[in-house]
């Protein structure tokens, strides 16, 4: 049972939800704050449910989707359904399960997340295919991950508003720009099987140019929001570590050099968005 466990969790990569998560709180936590909402851990606990089911299906289905190509590439043969740990079947299954668990959460959430629910699966599910047609497949990534944010602050109001958007604007640039530097390890790869990605299609340096890029939207993302919300001066020491830890990251991997790229994707971005959503929440609290 317990292995079984290990197996999906290794699935869907499941440590990855500290990109995500840490936003998704802060979208939350803006919600409550911003609009004078009564905090209610039982809707924050169907936040966090919807976000371990749509990223759960999300990452299921990529595995799915994208089964023959791991076959084929020696990086990623290892993974659950190319190894055999887990049938192809039994894969989709966890995705419909996860997509079913997805909606039934969202209805008991409100209306307006309930139909936003259908766009966010058909945002995070098709993502998988894009790589076959557009090098802009790591946009549609961080479209995906930018809907935390929103989403959170959705699940409270029941409404849209900018403060949140200018959030999930820095997660879809923080995101796509990351996205960009781990797909650096099948440039080759993704050339030679006409699968579409920046780097495959720019080349090592033009890719990390175009990552650095995005990332400096994110940090404007992030500043603007600051004057927007009227934030306090313990949200810039956030802002001032989140944009540190993206200048590390591209200090780790350069065009000669991959072999920190594990690094910089998971060690460092995972320790830059707790640690901003900590800080964040902090100050939103104040």
């Amino acid at each position: 049972m317990i292995k079984n466990i290990e197996k999906y969790l290794s699935l869907v990569k499941f440590s990855h939800i500290v990109f995500a998560l840490p936003f998704a709180a802060i979208g939350y936590t803006l919600a409550v704050t911003q609009t004078g909402q009564t905090f209610s851990w039982p809707l924050a606990l169907k936040v966090v449910l919807c976000m371990v089911f749509a990223r759960s299906a999300a990452m299921a289905f990529n595995r799915w989707a994208d089964r023959a190509i791991d076959m084929k590439n020696p990086r990623t043969i290892v993974r659950e359904i190319p190894s055999g740990k887990i049938s192809e079947k039994a894969a989709f299954a966890f995705v419909i399960i996860n997509c079913l668990a997805f909606i039934v959460t969202t209805y008991f959430i409100n209306q307006a997340c309930f139909y936003l629910s259908f766009v966010a699966l058909a945002v995070v599910l098709g993502y998988s295919y894009t790589k076959r047609f557009t090098s802009l497949c790591h946009l549609v990534l961080g479209l995906g991950l930018s809907l935390a944010p929103i989403g959170a602050w959705i699940a409270v109001t029941g409404q849209f508003a900018v403060l949140p958007l200018l959030f999930s604007g820095a997660v879809l640039c923080w995101v796509s720009g990351f996205d960009i530097i781990y797909a650096l390890q099948d440039e080759q790869f993704d050339r030679s099987n006409n699968l579409h990605s920046i780097p495959s299609l720019l080349g090592t340096e033009k890719a990390l140019l175009l990552s650095r890029q995005l990332h400096v939207a994110t940090s404007i993302f992030l500043f603007s929001a600051a004057f927007y919300g009227h934030f306090n001066n313990l949200y810039f020491v956030g802002w001032a570590v989140f944009t540190g830890l993206l200048i590390y990251q591209h200090r780790l991997v350069k065009p000669g050099d991959l072999s920190r790229v594990n690094v910089a994707f998971f060690t460092t971005n995972g320790i830059a968005s707790i640690t901003f959503a900590v800080i964040v929440i902090t100050s939103l609290l104040m």
